[in-house]
């Protein structure tokens, strides 16, 4: 009797650590975040000419691709009979060549890049329960936009992380600032995305009552809760003081309050 009751103990024990490592993985799965290699596929296709990798892009990945070339490179319409012409040919330039060889070299692996996006939204679900996973993807622009957001989706611009001294970017005719310089690098590839993509949930108010101070406090206020996410200061401004400062006299006021009121003084005190 004391065996089967042994048994019986090991039993439970082993259904109560496989429920528990069951529940963990689908908490993870609901905050763990690798980015499709849409780039790949396109790199492949605007270096070889290689129809397959165009079949796989219009197939596999139909928002994106009509993303790049309606939004990003705003070359046409992708039903265009002669898009993919127009596509192709866009890319042939020699300095575009050479910005998608080495944005392919610098990221043949983004591991990094996905555990950084996997611990920064598990944090920003903690903030902001209600708050819905997007779906993440790498892709080549040319030297357009940094982070794409729109329909769930999220899609990272490679070319503009090249590093502040990647020699493309010191070009005169682009004219980058050693402020925007400083941006254009791997490691902020992240809390870009964190950001963009809540300014998409939380867009600035479309109020012609505020204030220049009000409009630039809405962006601190973001970059304040990207601060957050990414449990380190990447932000340190006028404004996410004011808002950290805020917060802490405030702790009853949620961050989805905050990031959706017009003027943060509005708040009551709770």
């Amino acid at each position: 009797m004391g065996r089967c009751y042994a048994l019986l103990f090991l039993l439970m024990f082993a259904c109560i650590g496989c429920e528990w490592r069951l529940r963990l993985t689908d908490d993870q799965s609901e905050t763990e975040i690798a980015v499709e290699r849409y780039d790949r596929i396109q790199s492949l296709y605007l270096t070889t000419g290689d129809f397959s990798a165009l079949q796989q892009m219009n197939i596999n990945y139909p928002q994106q691709t009509r993303t790049l070339i309606e939004d990003v490179l705003c070359i046409g319409h992708v039903n265009d009979p002669e898009i993919n012409v127009k596509f192709l040919s866009f890319f042939q330039d020699t300095t575009l060549q050479a910005l998608i060889a080495s944005a392919e070299q610098q990221y043949a692996n983004m591991d990094d890049i996905n555990q950084q996006l996997s611990e920064a939204f598990q944090r920003l679900r903690e903030l902001l329960p209600q708050i819905e996973k997007p779906v993440v993807y790498a892709q080549i622009g040319s030297l357009d936009q940094s982070v794409i957001v729109g329909n769930g989706l999220l899609g990272i611009s490679l070319d503009k992380y090249l590093g502040s001294d990647f020699p493309l970017y010191q070009r005169e005719e682009y004219g980058y600032t050693d402020e925007q310089l400083k941006v254009m690098t791997r490691q902020y590839i992240v809390p870009d995305c964190i950001g963009f993509y809540l300014l998409s949930l939380y867009p600035i108010p479309n109020d012609s009552k505020l204030s220049r101070f009000e409009t630039d406090m809405h962006i601190g206020k973001v970059q304040w809760v990207v601060n957050q996410a990414m449990n380190k200061t990447f932000f340190n401004t006028l404004y996410t003081r004011n808002v950290g400062y805020f917060m802490k006299k405030n702790p009853n006021i949620t961050v989805d309050e905050m990031l959706r009121s017009k003027r943060l003084y509005d708040l009551p005190s709770k």
